[in-house]
């Protein structure tokens, strides 16, 4: 009998050979760019994606030590109010953004010149140019790398969410009975930890690229300086009269997405709702007077609560040792 081959399985054994070439001089430029301290942003091509999920798999597999293992039965909270966010028993979530999932894939069927169209689109983290998430993080949790890359600090994080609240497409996610809370103050403190995509910075720290961009087929994303990247998704957005996402939502980002039809079909096509982030207009959140004024306020209390909790992380892995 002659095995059968899936589709899933096709696509891995072509994945190596069909990225080699585009992921070696990707690395070598995001590499560099990393060394220089200059920003780096990413460009999705919509019209390439086939919907083949191998980004997700490979996010998962790559960030899979990051992801929570957390303690049960969780503490219970004070108010009442506060519920528990448990992720634990769907790690095989991947239809929505979740503190195991940082990446899936969107589905909009819409007309393309005349003919309907199925689209799909990679969605995680938009990393701003100026994210609210950092800026607004009252216990420093939140950080934004010299290239751009936003994270959240897992050691640090109280879950309070204050992340998610800010953030225009509400994408971190949180797990419950995990983190620095259980440690200080389980039924007030926070409810956990925050997770989002990282931008696989670990990997980028070490001349590679991220998992999502190496492994896929049709070779979607691209990445490298942010200047280069935004003229690129010009000319790609000109040359299929195109329209592009991510250049100004929020103040900027470093994340753009060049798709055949506009971006308010492309909203109005797609499922949104929780973990399920939107593709609609967004005004920079950081422009607001009261943001400004809390972000000026949490910068150094952020800084110095920070400081103290990587302190005392330390201090109890030397007591553990």
């Amino acid at each position: 009998m002659r095995p059968t081959i899936t589709r899933r399985s096709f696509l891995k054994g072509t994945v190596a050979t069909t990225c080699s070439i585009v992921a070696t001089s990707s690395v070598a430029r995001a590499a560099a760019v990393l060394e220089k301290g200059e920003p780096i942003a990413t460009l999705l091509d919509i019209s390439k994606c086939i919907g083949c999920e191998e980004c997700v798999h490979a996010c998962k597999n790559a960030n899979a030590d990051k992801y929570p293992i957390p303690q049960k039965p969780f503490p219970k909270m004070y108010p009442n109010g506060v519920k528990a966010e448990d992720w634990s028993d769907k790690t095989d979530v991947i239809d929505r953004l979740t503190p195991y999932n940082w990446l899936y894939i969107q589905s909009a069927t819409v007309e393309v010149d005349g003919e309907k169209r199925e689209l799909t689109i990679p969605r995680r983290c938009m990393h701003c140019t100026n994210p609210p998430c950092v800026k607004l993080c009252p216990w420093g949790a939140a950080i934004q790398l010299d290239n751009g890359i936003s994270r959240i600090d897992s050691d640090i994080c109280l879950g309070g969410a204050k992340c998610q609240t800010v953030c225009p497409w509400l994408i971190p996610q949180r797990q419950t009975g995990v983190g620095l809370y259980l440690d200080i103050l389980p039924a007030f403190a926070g409810n956990g930890v925050m997770y989002k995509c990282d931008r696989c910075y670990n990997r980028i720290a070490k001349g590679e690229i991220p998992a999502c961009i190496e492994v896929c087929p049709e070779n979607v994303q691209t990445i490298g300086p942010r200047d280069e990247i935004l003229k690129k998704a010009h000319e790609l957005a000109s040359s299929m009269k195109g329209y592009i996402y991510g250049e100004s939502e929020n103040g900027g980002t470093n994340t753009f997405y060049v798709s055949p039809v506009p971006f308010d079909k492309l909203n109005g096509s797609i499922e949104t709702g929780k973990g399920k982030p939107h593709l609609d207009v967004v005004s920079d959140r950081m422009k607001t007077g009261n943001n400004l004024a809390v972000a000026m306020l949490f910068a150094p209390v952020a800084g110095v609560v920070g400081a103290l909790a990587r302190f005392y992380k330390i201090s109890k892995q030397d007591d553990a040792s």
